[in-house]
């Protein structure tokens, strides 16, 4: 694009003036996907049509307008810094000088290079000084030494330690979410009068000590985790074999672990770790997070949908490690590079081709030897070669006669597009699935009363599930039976049909008419015997059964009661109901063209017996015979011990097929889209801080385990100041209630500073340089420090200062955690079952319609079930219909990354808390167990000890007074749930 010829001593070179200054103060905002304000000026085109400039002698642009500042500051560019005089002076001479812009460039937003930020700066401990230089009575513990030199620069003066027994119900809440007994209120209390330091610390200790710290702290690393046990998306279908990664947090933190090693073996534990099976569980956090049911297995890969899904999946697993472990937001360079900190779109999709190769699935993880997995492996791999080979003689053998039923196969095709109609959404009756042919099934229908019956039709099921069609599940070997004895067991049962000795062909669309000798019965029952094949397994389907009275004609059947010895109850297609309610299948409309189709069929078919196709046969059979061999010897494993986590080799399910170790091609997508793809990318790292141990490249012959390897190693290396900043500010906000750095996830520029960044810094060097990197350590440092033992009392001075207690000069006073106000009901109410531990979750819901989309029913639950009586973290967490109470409580939202949960004060919890089913019934047992504990005689020793449950404390003479007035004319349940509602009960001093 050019005009008039520049003036002499006024050009501009474009390549090296003015494309750079477009590049890096406009095109964030105006680039070919932005446009923002609907402007482009990645090409001379976009320019052009944007209006911006005008070229015309004596025309001042609009583009020269709007980056002129007036007053000190110009419309663009829009929050920054405007552009220098030098640089409005380039532009406004390059176009005046014609606005040269060479056809073939195009600008491409820049991509952030600059990696001095403080989240990516080498980690600087500070220098402690433990000599008390400022007051004779300060703190020498090094978190109060940080933190009170904080407060002396701005003027804030901390206030006193909270009483003994708000220390001690605060000590049990944060690191074990559960209330001190009135036993351990009392020991506390008493020993903390002869020796109070010593009595703080051995109960720090006790408690750190305790399995119920896992069971509180894993559930702080959970909500980050997005763990949840059902999928979420449209089809939210459970994940029974979840629960393995919830024990195995809940035991990292028991155990603290070393934190290097917890972070490897939720990214790479199977290669770094074989034999060790943590290194497997561990691998459930990739796979915690939502999952596309209806993508992966009902679209497929083959579609753009699915390959949409998959990339989706991928996305959740790149952005949950960053998130989660380095406190990055690498999925916005998605579709561009990050516009604020050093990621480039190459660097995101690189980590793409990282989990290219997995797919989250069950997973063994213990139960076999390395031999018996390695044999397992083997046997499936032959099957799934038998199972190709199978296919592709089948394709064969249908191409050979197709080349003899040509004509029968386009007459039919003509027939069904003149009188086709949509087929019913309602199958018929199926049957369990069994892995043998040789099993008995039935199913059977209530007349009410005996009826005279003189024909019995029975209408074969239609399914396109495995290329099956008309005749889909019709036994191979069956009987029809009558009887006025539902069990079928006394004289009067009689068989009126029995195709039970050989097998039968299958009737595709025809129905199997049976006359009968008109005897009254009030029970017809078909038998099969010998099931009919599906894919690898066998089952029992009809489409309908008729049964017509002798003297009227009229269907009896229809609409009856039926039964079944089992069946697969997934409406609408599949229920025993839908055999008598008079919808059959039917390709075609009209009794000419349905007869016409029938005769077509048979004609096919004697055309297909005449044909000898032995030579495919023969090779099927052997096929068929080396699948049942080999299925059986894999039948003979043990089935190991499962969880749900990522995964190279499983069962296939639908579309859904596993990689077998084998990348999937990853290409870098043009604005993130998978229509739009671009040079195929190499699995690699981001640069993200200066070191050797970042570089971006990893090894073309890394295997698929041993790419997550080198990121698990990248992720832990000494260098790396993320991964140890992010988890330093996590064990801080799961103490303090508040973080250093507030958005915990984002250590960016779009994320906050830290308040104290020396005490970020010496708490991650602190645990990063600990041979043992015990979080454990780092917990009992804090909570030792007397910043953690301060009172909440409020304090003017502070506040006007520092409102929000950034800098701790009190306690941040909290309410209950939704886990915590669920697990204190049950504890205080005396049903707590604390010791039962970790295994399958319990369900606070009864499931409806699980074969389909399953319906979480949480007001069918019945709150006194003992089974529901376990600790909160050992609830079944659903994605699509969460728990409402605890939803309603603040309760994190399972289908995404939670750093730090809201703090709300509603209505709507004040009502839930008192009207609730778990409060109405906790309620009753916390009144049963006042009244009943030994030594509780009098109304205000009872009144006194429901205090102590709930508050930790006695009551004042006034709330005795009060309390007393209440139970008396209430009664105790009224005065249980009114105690359950206090303040001092739901928040945490």
């Amino acid at each position: 694009m050019s005009a008039s010829p520049p003036e002499p001593g006024v050009s501009v070179d474009f390549a090296t003036e003015v494309a750079p200054l477009l590049e890096t103060r406009c095109l964030n905002c105006h680039n070919d996907v932005d446009r923002s304000g609907d402007v482009s000026l990645a090409t001379a085109t976009d320019l052009i049509d944007s209006g911006a400039i005008s070229i015309e002698p004596g025309e001042t642009s609009r583009l020269i307008e709007l980056i002129t500042p007036t007053d000190g500051s110009a419309e663009m560019p829009q929050d920054a810094p405007p552009l220098s005089p030098a640089e409005i002076d380039v532009l406004s001479r390059w176009i005046a000088s014609g606005a040269n812009w060479p056809e073939d460039v195009i600008l491409i937003e820049p991509s952030i290079s600059d990696r001095d930020w403080w989240s990516l700066r080498p980690l600087a401990a500070p220098v402690i000084d433990p000599t008390p230089t400022i007051a004779p009575n300060a703190s020498t513990h090094p978190i109060d030494v940080l933190v009170d030199a904080k407060l002396r620069e701005n003027d804030l003066r901390p206030v006193g330690t909270a009483d003994p027994a708000t220390l001690v119900r605060r000590l049990h809440y944060d690191l074990t979410g559960l209330p001190p007994t009135p036993a351990e209120i009392q020991a506390y209390l008493e020993e903390d009068q002869s020796a109070p330091n010593i009595a703080y610390t051995t109960l720090v200790d006790r408690l750190l000590d305790s399995p119920r710290f896992g069971e509180k702290w894993g559930q702080h690393w959970l909500d980050v985790a997005r763990y949840a046990e059902t999928h979420g998306y449209d089809k939210d279908k459970p994940r029974n074999n979840a629960w393995p990664y919830r024990d195995y947090v809940i035991r990292s933190f028991n155990d603290d672990k070393p934190y290097w090693r917890f972070v490897q073996e939720q990214v790479a534990g199977d290669a770094l770790f074989p034999g060790d099976p943590d290194g497997i569980i561990g691998l459930g956090f990739l796979a915690a997070g939502p999952w596309d049911f209806i993508g992966h297995t009902e679209v497929g890969e083959a579609k753009l949908d699915g390959r949409i899904a998959k990339h989706l999946d991928r996305d959740e697993m790149v952005s949950a490690v960053f998130n989660v472990f380095m406190s990055t937001t690498v999925q916005c360079a998605q579709c561009h590079h990050h516009k604020f900190d050093p990621i480039r779109s190459d660097d995101y999709y690189r980590l793409h081709a990282v989990f290219a190769g997995i797919d989250r699935a069950d997973r063994v993880y213990a139960g076999l030897s390395p031999e018996q997995k390695q044999r397992q492996r083997r046997l499936t791999e032959q099957i799934a070669g038998l199972e190709k080979q199978q296919g592709e003689i089948q394709a064969e053998r249908d191409r050979a006669i197709g080349e003899h039923t040509a004509a029968h196969d386009r007459h039919i095709e003509e027939l069904i597009q003149r009188h086709g109609i949509e087929p019913s959404a309602t199958y018929g009756y199926h049957s369990h699935i069994a892995s043998a042919p040789d099993t008995t099934k039935w199913v059977q229908i209530d007349f009410g009363e005996p009826r005279s019956i003189s024909l019995i039709r029975l209408t074969p099921a239609f399914d396109n599930y495995n290329a099956i069609g008309a005749g889909f599940g019709f036994p191979r070997r069956y009987r029809i039976e009558t009887s006025n004895d539902a069990q079928f067991s006394d004289a009067s049962v009689r068989c009126v049909f029995d195709a039970s000795g050989e097998d039968q062909p299958n009737p595709k669309l025809e129905q199997i008419v049976v006359e009968t000798t008109g005897d009254s019965f009030r029970y017809l029952r078909v038998t099969a015997t010998k099931l009919s094949p599906r894919r690898n397994d066998f089952i029992f389907a009809l489409g309908e059964i008729e049964a017509l009275d002798s003297e009227s004609g009229e269907n009896v059947a229809l609409h009856a009661a039926v039964s079944s010895l089992d069946s697969i109850e997934a409406e609408p297609r599949w229920s025993v109901k839908n055999l008598t309610d008079g919808i059959v299948y039917r390709r075609v409309e009209g009794e000419s063209a349905i007869s016409n189709l029938i005769q077509w069929q048979r004609e096919r078919d004697e055309i297909l017996q005449k044909l000898d196709t032995s030579h495919f046969e023969s090779r099927l059979t052997k096929i068929a015979q080396s699948l049942d061999d080999l299925r059986t010897q894999l039948r003979q494993f043990p089935v190991g011990a499962k969880v749900y986590a990522v995964a190279t080799h499983f069962d296939a399910q639908g579309k859904f097929k596993p990689t077998e170790g084998k990348p999937r091609a990853i290409h870098l997508l043009h604005r993130g889209d998978l229509r739009s793809p671009g040079e195929r990318v190499a699995a690699g790292l981001p640069m993200l801080w200066h070191s050797k141990s970042s570089e971006p490249d990893l090894a073309d012959s890394e295997t698929e385990a041993e790419s997550r390897a080198s990121l698990a190693r990248y992720l832990t290396v000494r260098e790396n100041p993320l991964v140890w900043r992010s988890i330093a500010n996590r064990i801080w906000q799961w103490v303090f209630g508040k973080a250093l750095v507030s958005t915990p996830n984002d250590f960016g520029r779009m994320g906050t500073l830290p308040t104290n960044p020396e005490l970020l810094d010496y708490l991650a060097t602190r645990l990063r340089d600990d041979p043992q990197q015990s979080i454990k350590a780092i917990v009992r440092l804090l909570v030792t420090s007397r910043a953690y033992r301060r009172a909440s009392f409020h304090n003017e001075h502070n506040a006007a200062i520092d409102s929000n207690n950034t800098l701790l000069w009190r306690y941040n006073r909290r309410r209950l955690t939704a886990e915590e106000y669920r697990d204190s009901l049950l504890s205080i109410g005396g049903v707590l079952r604390v010791d039962e531990r970790g295994g399958p979750s319990f369900q606070d819901f009864v499931i409806e319609k699980p074969q389909h989309s399953p319906h979480y029913e949480y007001h069918l639950h019945d709150p006194n079930n003992p089974k529901s009586h376990r600790r909160s973290i050992y609830r079944f967490v659903v994605r699509s219909q969460p728990q409402p109470m605890m939803t309603t409580l603040d309760c994190a939202d399972p289908s995404i990354s939670v750093p730090q949960r809201d703090e709300s004060t509603t209505a709507l919890q004040a009502l839930t808390q008192w009207n609730h089913r778990l409060t109405e019934a906790m309620s009753k047992h916390f009144a049963a167990r006042i009244k009943t504990t030994p030594g509780m005689e009098t109304a205000d020793q009872q009144i006194d000890l429901a205090c102590v449950l709930t508050w930790g404390r006695s009551p004042d003479d006034h709330e005795r007074a009060m309390l007393r007035n209440l139970m008396q004319t209430h009664g105790e349940a009224t005065l249980a749930r009114v105690l359950l509602n206090t303040s001092q009960f739901i928040y945490v001093e």
